[in-house]
């Protein structure tokens, strides 16, 4: 087993109100990834101003992060967590909402604009870089109304029926990024929706 630390982030808003909502994707995803490799998220204020769970994902030494700090202001957990445990910008991968992606279909980028989402453009921001891999999970098209409130809203009874599956899919493609690379979990990630 490697030493290194490997840090998977996923976004979102704190609180039990936004829970369900699209926004909140990449909380759901990372809550998912530990419950199955049974590693506690607890409050890390000091370390990582976010829930922080350490343990084991094929072998890999993993931090899983919940930013605490409202979706705008996700950077600064990130970069304190990558701080403190002085974790390499090719061993981060950020789990965020795609509004530009049809629901499920899921992108992985090694690097990118932050495309208007707020919590990368945070993330960008305290790392000084968009270099750093990002799994983009389509949350689906709003074409009505305003962006925040899509974002924010929950999602449809058919989606949620369709969830699991998304669910599924987006940790596999993190344990394949932890064990095969980023290039592996691209081919695999990314083809998913195109055929």
């Amino acid at each position: 087993m490697t030493q290194e630390r490997w840090l998977i982030v996923g976004l979102g808003n704190p609180g039990r109100d936004y829970d369900d909502t699209r926004h909140n994707v990449g909380f759901r995803i990372v809550k998912a990834l530990a419950a199955k490799y049974a590693i506690s998220l607890r409050p890390a204020l000091v370390r990582a101003k976010g829930g922080l769970g350490d343990g084991v994902i094929r072998e890999k030494k993993a931090l899983l992060l919940l930013p605490l700090t409202f979706m705008n202001e996700s950077g600064r957990a990130v970069r304190k967590c990558m701080d403190y445990y002085k974790v390499p910008m090719s061993q981060l991968i950020v789990v965020t909402d795609d509004v530009a992606l049809p629901f499920g279909q899921l992108r992985i980028r090694q690097k990118g604009s932050p495309g208007g989402h707020n919590g990368l453009k945070s993330v960008q921001a305290y790392l000084g870089t968009e270099e750093y891999t990002r799994l983009r999970v389509g949350v689906g098209d709003q074409s009505k109304g305003e962006l925040s409130d899509y974002v924010l809203g929950k999602f449809t009874a058919e989606e949620q029926q369709l969830l699991p599956d998304v669910v599924d899919r987006s940790t596999r493609a993190i344990e394949l990024w932890l064990t095969e690379g980023t290039e592996a979990a691209m081919q695999e990630a990314n083809r998913v929706g195109e055929e």
